[in-house]
């Protein structure tokens, strides 16, 4: 079985805080408010929003797959980082066995942030590492941030 991993860093004039509760932690909520035409519904289904929480993301037909269950396994509020297991959904089963991302947000010059993302997976047996893949994943983390941050900008009372 292979593994591999991708790296990412956004740049954003958002404050780190409100863009990791408003990208990351609630997401599920915000994004079907933001992203109708992608996500559908999303709820935590599994504990409340603490390690070992699971949610729930439903997409529509834009993407090749309906839903995603993420578990939240590290969260550490005051340093605005994260670390979540897709746990069923996606890919998983069909490409890779496991996918992790880990996300964090550090504080820039100027009041708004720096976001460092690393995903690391196991592909299932005969699944081949697709590039084309990889960068749709980039292309999707990117669009979450800069949905959360036009969000943000407009909303400047928002996730305070």
């Amino acid at each position: 079985m292979a593994s591999g991993s991708w790296t990412l860093e956004i740049e954003s004039s958002v404050e780190a805080s409100r863009l990791f509760k408003a990208a990351v932690l609630d997401w599920h909520s915000l994004a079907p408010k933001i992203a109708p035409e992608i996500v559908v519904s999303g709820a935590v289904i599994e504990g409340e929003g603490s390690v070992g929480a699971v949610r729930q993301l439903n997409f529509s037909p834009a993407l090749p797959f309906g839903y995603v269950k993420e578990r939240l396994d590290f969260v550490d509020r005051d340093k605005f980082e994260c670390k979540q297991t897709l746990v069923e959904g996606g890919h998983i089963g069909s490409k890779l066995e496991t996918a992790t991302t880990h996300f964090k947000f550090q504080p820039a010059a100027g009041g708004g942030c720096v976001l460092k993302v690393v995903t690391t997976y196991k592909l299932l047996p005969g699944a081949e590492d697709d590039q084309g893949e990889t960068m749709k994943s980039k292309e999707t983390v990117t669009g979450i941030i800069k949905a959360a941050e036009a969000y943000l900008l407009a909303n400047p009372d928002a996730y305070l």
